[in-house]
């Protein structure tokens, strides 16, 4: 689905009875090899009423659903403004990609206040996510029999957004775009093999990968040694203001 009819994928009242600040697509279709019967990973954030955080019941910061909408299949998960904050300052990949998604179904005026104040909680730990994200994929990409095409690019999408991260202070999930920044046009073809969902790779193939991989995981070690990226997040007060000012106008 192109960009401009992301209005399709809207989440209906009952599935989100909140405030949104922001639904953004995430997953395959936000990292460029969607297959044509891919689902559409929702992510978003919301605002709690004022009484629901200060009443006596913990509240639920985590709405999950699954649902069809416009002929396909809709994960959504979306957080409380001030989960989604806590994990934004604890160094998560995931929220991060989620914010600046350019894929954005709902959004408004907080969702780019929001995005520039985001840019001060973006740490050189980062790393830690992404490093971590790339091991879980080499572990199992090792112990699939058979391996596939889907496992293969996930790994190198972390990687090269991982080393783009550091590098740049720049959030780019998009595995295309990150192949043509890296020089590596092989990766077309194996966005034309996910197409087929379930493509296997056979261990000739796989064997393949394993100096460029190491390559890409050596550069994000030594990303993380260079980057200029702040040890800890910056503006942890301005992030505070904002959850408050937001939560009291919500009132």
């Amino acid at each position: 689905m192109e960009s401009g009819d992301l209005s399709a994928w809207q989440v209906p009242a009952d599935r989100l009875p909140y405030r949104r600040l922001f639904v953004t697509v995430s997953g395959a279709h936000l990292y460029g090899f969607p297959s044509p019967d891919s689902d559409v990973d929702l992510r978003g954030v919301f605002l709690l009423p004022l009484p629901a955080v200060v009443g006596l019941h913990s509240p639920v910061e985590t709405v999950t659903a699954t649902f069809r909408q416009a002929g396909q299949e809709i994960d959504l998960v979306a957080h409380d403004l001030k989960k989604f904050l806590q994990l934004l300052l604890n160094k998560n990949g995931y929220v991060l990609e989620q914010l600046y998604s350019p894929l954005v179904v709902e959004g408004g005026p907080e969702l780019a206040e929001l995005r520039t104040l985001a840019r001060g909680a973006i740490t050189r730990h980062v790393y830690h996510h992404y490093a971590g994200f790339a091991r879980h994929q080499q572990q199992l990409l090792a112990a699939a029999q058979p391996p596939t095409v889907k496992m293969l690019l996930y790994l190198y999408r972390v990687l090269l957004t991982g080393i783009w991260l550091l590098r740049t202070g720049e959030v780019e999930a998009h595995l295309p775009t990150l192949s043509q920044q890296f020089g590596l046009p092989f990766l077309a073809d194996l966005i034309a093999q996910k197409r087929q969902e379930h493509a296997d790779l056979p261990e000739t193939a796989l064997a393949a990968h394993e100096a460029p991989l190491a390559r890409l995981q050596a550069e994000l070690e030594a990303a993380f040694a260079a980057t200029a990226l702040p040890n800890t997040p910056t503006n942890t007060a301005a992030l505070e203001e904002f959850l408050i000012r937001l939560r009291l106008e919500g009132r």
